[in-house]
């Protein structure tokens, strides 16, 4: 049996493989862990705000039942208050009299203060005390009362919550000063039921909210399907629901609200609801991460097989006697690099063929070439002599003839030729480069006479500078002959070589016809190109050319020009001596 290598795999499969150890089960287990994770944080996050939001309404409806408390306490210590209920009035006019002074203001001052304060009353059972106002006698009926019976003759100092089903009371014994008094002073609060009714209406509770009596009995509740308030209910009466969450916590402020609670019921789906839409969010995630790397997988596999089964084929030319490079060798991965090694083998074994019969032939054409160019050279040395002897011999004449002008333009043209083909130095003074150029720009005066002027200014401790060779020449002479030539009226050309900080600055402004931007694109577009296309400004491509190679990144050119207003060139070069 023939052992199992894992090189016998093919190269498809093998990706295959990789996609499903490295990718696919990765990911399956990366997002069941993460929406795990995810619904536990989220139920738990739900789980804390909703106890924080519980205890938030449970501290509210303790400070409603504190303000009642805090009333209570303050009729129960107000011995002026107590003296005046408990005290034996010989007519109606004394108890009047004392109502007037001190009970009206001291009853009624607390029901329009407190919002919690529904109603304030205070029983009595003083024979002398008129009803009137908050203050009722206790009577047979008040005696049948339910919160009567409850309170009884009680000698609790403390307050005592009732509820008779539909509201809330706190009760009060006036007894602190006199337990022993024959009289019986009771203190009634009603709460108010609107405000209680609000709180529990604007909790932020997502549930159910009861209010829980001492005897487990339901004494309030948000639940509109529970009939609370005409029989007795309580939470384990109530209906039974699926998947319900129930949170509960004491209202423990003093003897008064010992054993009542606060209970809140909340749905799991509520809880849950964030977690229900994510489900989507993750989906789409787990088919992006499935999706992508596929296709990713599928183009890297794409790209291998085509490019392999190419090499294969070639390789099956080359052994037919077909010498052929692979195209499209570009990739620079191993594949690229054994597409690049096979198509210089084919070129190596075709070069050599191609030598052993051609040899002789190219050794013959070589050496033609080379005497060509022998002779180019030696006419190239001929001529330029030539021009200068007879240049200086027409100067001569026309100086002996008296023809000065003449002379001088014919030695600024011998100037400029002699300069232009002597290259013994690459690098010449500022000096001799404005030289050249005043040569030039005479030479042009006297072919255009008073169509053309020129203002040169130097700063003078520039003029020792040293520069390339013809640098700015080639920019004043395309001025000079797209620019002044061209225009209809007179023409000015004005250079200015500065220097700013560390940077020697050229700036060339003629007054011409200018260009659109149209050309000026094109001719930064040529300046820019590495070859040479034949075209006009060559000789200002050659200058820019050479400056941005002696420069390079420290070399600086600007061109602006607008039809009929003329064009600006500012070359700025680094200060290197």
């Amino acid at each position: 049996m023939r052992k199992f290598r894992f090189n016998d795999i093919r190269l498809r499969d093998k990706l295959l493989i990789m996609y499903v150890l490295s990718v696919f089960i990765p990911i399956v287990l990366t997002n069941v862990i993460f929406y795990q994770v995810t619904t536990t944080n989220i139920k738990n996050q739900k789980i804390r705000d909703a106890n924080i939001t519980l205890e938030k309404t449970k501290n509210e409806l303790q400070t409603l039942f504190d303000e009642l408390v805090g009333i209570s306490y303050h009729f129960y210590l107000d011995s002026g208050f107590n003296d005046i209920i408990d005290r034996e009035y010989g007519s109606a006019i004394d108890y009047i009299e004392a109502y007037e002074a001190y009970l009206r203001g001291a009853l009624s001052i607390y029901s329009q203060t407190y919002a919690s304060v529904g109603k304030l009353t205070v029983y009595t059972s003083n024979p002398t005390i008129l009803t009137s106002g908050n203050i009722e006698r206790i009577s047979d009926e008040v005696k049948e009362e339910g919160w009567f019976r409850m309170l009884g003759e009680s000698t609790t100092r403390y307050p005592y919550l009732y509820h008779d089903g539909a509201s809330f009371s706190m009760l009060q014994a006036l007894n602190h000063y006199d337990p022993a008094s024959e009289n019986i002073h009771i203190l009634k609060i009603d709460l108010n039921m609107v405000e209680m009714s609000a709180l529990f209406r604007h909790s932020a509770f997502d549930g159910e909210l009861y209010l829980i009596g001492p005897d487990e009995t339901i004494t309030y509740s948000t639940n509109e399907g529970a009939d609370w308030r005409s029989e007795r209910l309580t939470m384990e009466a109530m209906p039974a629901q699926a998947d319900i969450i129930t949170f509960r916590q004491p209202l423990s402020n003093g003897e008064y609200m010992k054993d009542w609670t606060m209970q809140g019921v909340m749905n799991e789906k509520i809880v849950m609801e964030e977690v229900y839409k994510s489900r989507s969010f993750v989906l789409y995630l787990a088919l992006i991460n499935f999706v992508l790397p596929t296709l990713i997988i599928a183009l890297i596999s794409q790209s291998l097989h085509k490019r392999l089964v190419g090499i294969l084929k070639q390789m099956k030319k080359v052994k037919g006697g077909t010498f052929e490079p692979i195209p499209k060798a570009e990739s620079r991965d191993e594949i690229g690099q054994l597409t690049m090694e096979f198509n210089r083998m084919t070129n190596r074994i075709r070069s050599l063929i191609d030598d052993v019969y051609i040899a002789d032939i190219e050794k013959k054409d070589l050496e033609l070439k080379r005497k060509q160019t022998q002779l180019r050279a030696l006419h190239s040395q001929i001529n330029p002599h030539f021009l200068f002897n007879a240049l200086e011999t027409i100067r001569m004449r026309s100086l002996m003839k008296g023809e000065k002008e003449t002379a001088k333009i014919i030695l600024d043209m011998a100037k400029i030729f002699r300069k232009s083909i002597s290259w013994g130095r690459d690098w010449v003074p500022i000096r001799d480069e404005i030289e050249l150029i005043v040569c030039f720009l005479e030479i042009q005066k006297y072919r255009f006479g008073d169509k053309l002027e020129y203002i040169i200014h130097v700063d003078e401790a520039l003029r020792d500078f040293t520069i390339p060779k013809m640098t700015f020449l080639p920019f004043v002479e395309n001025a000079s002959i797209h620019g002044i030539e061209k225009s209809a009226g007179s023409g000015l050309i004005t250079i200015d070589i500065r220097q700013s900080g560390e940077t020697l600055v050229f700036s060339l402004v003629d007054n011409g016809i200018g260009m659109d931007e149209e050309k000026l694109e094109d001719i930064l577009r040529y300046l820019q190109q590495e070859e040479e296309s034949g075209r006009e400004n060559v000789g200002m491509k050659n200058a820019y050319s050479r400056l941005r190679m002696c420069y390079k990144e420290e070399f600086r050119f600007k061109l602006e020009s607008e039809p009929g207003s003329g064009t600006k060139v500012e070359i700025r070069l680094p200060m290197i001596y």
